[in-house]
């Protein structure tokens, strides 16, 4: 089978995707318009561009899904992109690349609140003085949207003496021993030291941990949301930080990224604000395309590709 893949990554990837046993045609995808590739390739390799968060409202091109059989997202979340997107014939996502890396920042984050040495530092004879710092075994960690990042730091977490409880919008068992499954999100944000967010953006799920569920949060509980900054209410989370009904948060992401320059939370002395930087993203390119080279043969050899995103769920 000759496919002829519409690509919009870098160079040096591309060249990696010609170097592929099945020897694909890879073209280039036009800026400005990445749609417009629907006309004369098979595949569609997308990266969340501005261009498209800029399609998000716009109807469905004309051309739209043309010749296409499949579109494969680089990235995890489906939010980046207009909802006709998903409308191609297939369409998989990168889901599992930076779960990894996503985890350690999870755990770093944990740590710089429990065991924050920095704030104990002792520069002087002086300040030589005992300090208590806190727990991490024994402590909760609370999971919401208990997927492959969820798993990920769940096995860090458990390692590390952690009780680890999670909720999840499909009714599976947990694919991580030892993780207690709950059926609401009230009793996993009520059992949390540390409560992670690393659900998926969709309709559903906008503004879904709110203030009525921050009202079950422990005082001292560390919010950690690697997600979207839409799942997350963020007036209501500084209203709970403000009101000491929630004791710190760490956000790798905000919504709108970035945040407009007089936000309140950049300068939060209960925040601590990354620039979405968690999934480590070129880190990880490796591992990105050998799951995209894998999915090109099982695609070849008439297999379903891994990843297959939900259209009606969105992710």
């Amino acid at each position: 089978m000759s496919l002829v893949i519409a690509s919009q990554m870098e160079d040096g990837f591309n060249a990696e995707l010609r170097a592929h046993p099945i020897a694909p045609t890879v073209i280039d995808v036009p800026e400005e318009r990445p749609w417009e590739a629907a006309q004369r390739a098979d595949v569609l390799l997308v990266r969340p561009s501005a261009v498209w968060g800029r399609m998000k409202q716009s109807a469905r091109p004309a051309i739209w899904p043309g010749q296409l059989r499949w579109v494969y997202a680089v990235s995890v979340g489906m939010d980046f992109y207009p909802r006709w997107l998903l409308e191609a014939p297939l369409v998989t996502c990168g889901r599992g690349v930076a779960s990894e890396e996503i985890a350690d920042y999870v755990i770093a984050a944990i740590y710089l609140r429990s065991k924050d040495l920095e704030s104990v530092r002792a520069r002087s004879f002086s300040q030589w003085q005992q300090a208590p710092l806190g727990r991490i075994a024994g402590s909760t960690l609370g999971i919401i949207g208990f997927g492959a990042i969820g798993a990920a730091v769940a096995q860090r977490a458990l390692a590390l003496g952690m009780r680890v409880t999670a909720a999840r919008r499909r009714a599976l068992p947990s694919q991580v021993a030892g993780v207690e499954l709950h059926a609401t999100l009230s009793d996993v944000v009520a059992s949390a030291d540390h409560l992670l967010l690393s659900l998926p953006a969709t309709d559903a799920t906008r503004s879904v941990i709110d203030a009525r569920l921050l009202a079950f949060s422990k005082p001292n509980a560390h919010l950690i949301n690697v997600a979207r900054g839409s799942v997350l209410d963020q007036d209501a989370l500084i209203s709970a930080l403000d009101a000491g009904r929630l004791g710190f948060a760490t956000l790798d992401v905000t919504e709108p990224e970035p945040l407009p320059e007089d936000h309140p939370l950049w300068r939060h002395e209960r925040v601590r604000l990354t620039p979405h930087v968690s999934s480590n993203y070129t880190a990880v390119r490796h591992l990105l395309l050998q799951k995209v080279t894998a999915n090109l043969g099982r695609f070849v050899r008439g297999e379903t590709p891994s990843d297959v995103v939900d259209a009606a769920a969105g992710y």
